[in-house]
């Protein structure tokens, strides 16, 4: 098992009040597979992400990477681990506009301990034409592409994305997520992906859907579906 999370809950306090973001969750991450946490806003699928990627921490339960409990981990700890073995995606691309698409993964590669080279990473996400192009000279969808070479150049274990389709329209969204199931099978890297689009379910090996910060329901997909299968 990768990552073992039991009994996560996150409360958050606004004055007086207190927010349930997240309530026992227990998720287990498996070796290579790919896992789509589906549920609406506010039900607690980023809260859980934040945590599992050392971004936040749990205000009770435990996390553990291995035989690493993140939840004993100081920030440096923390930093370490998000460093070595997270690659992160999110719905804005984050991209420095004064640095070409090479140089953005580059800006990963200098700190990783064992990264493919940037333009491996960009050939690996369909870019190989584009090293030296700005984000403002490319479409959202290439952005986003460029993002994900950024996340997997360093060879990450576990590659977190969170709602990498959000800010695209449908089509540009099945190249991005068939890039992602391209990048799971190709480096069988674990890969979690979170959403509201129930629509693209199958194309994980477990499905979790979450509802008020708890896990409703889990099934296993007998036959994960590419993209062009998907009924948008």
């Amino acid at each position: 098992m990768l990552l073992r999370a039991r009994g996560v809950s996150k409360v958050y306090h606004m004055g007086e009040v207190e927010v349930h973001a997240l309530r026992s969750v227990d998720l287990d991450l498996r070796e290579s597979e790919m896992i789509v946490l589906l549920g609406a806003s506010g039900s607690g699928k980023s809260t859980l992400l934040n945590i599992i990627g050392g971004l936040d921490r749990p205000t009770s339960g435990t996390v553990a990477y291995e035989d690493v409990d993140l939840t004993e981990l100081d920030d440096g700890g923390l930093t370490e681990y998000r460093r070595e073995h997270i690659g992160f995606v999110f719905q804005f691309y984050n991209l420095i506009p004064s640095l070409t698409a090479r140089e953005n993964v580059s800006l990963v590669t200098e700190i990783a301990r064992d990264p493919m080279p940037a333009e491996e990473a960009l050939d690996m996400v369909g870019l190989s034409d584009r090293l030296d192009h700005f984000p403002a000279q490319m479409s959202g969808g290439e952005q986003q592409r460029v993002a994900i070479a950024r996340a997997v150049a360093k060879r990450p274990r576990l590659l977190l994305c969170d709602e990498p389709t959000g800010a695209l329209d449908v089509e540009t969204g099945k190249l991005v997520l068939s890039v992602l199931q391209e990048v799971n099978d190709t480096t069988r890297t674990s890969t979690a992906i979170i959403t509201h689009n129930a629509a693209i379910a199958g194309m994980g090996d477990r499905v979790v859907r979450m509802s008020s910060g708890e896990i409703a329901e889990e099934h296993v997909n007998e036959h994960r579906v590419s993209i062009d299968e998907i009924a948008w």
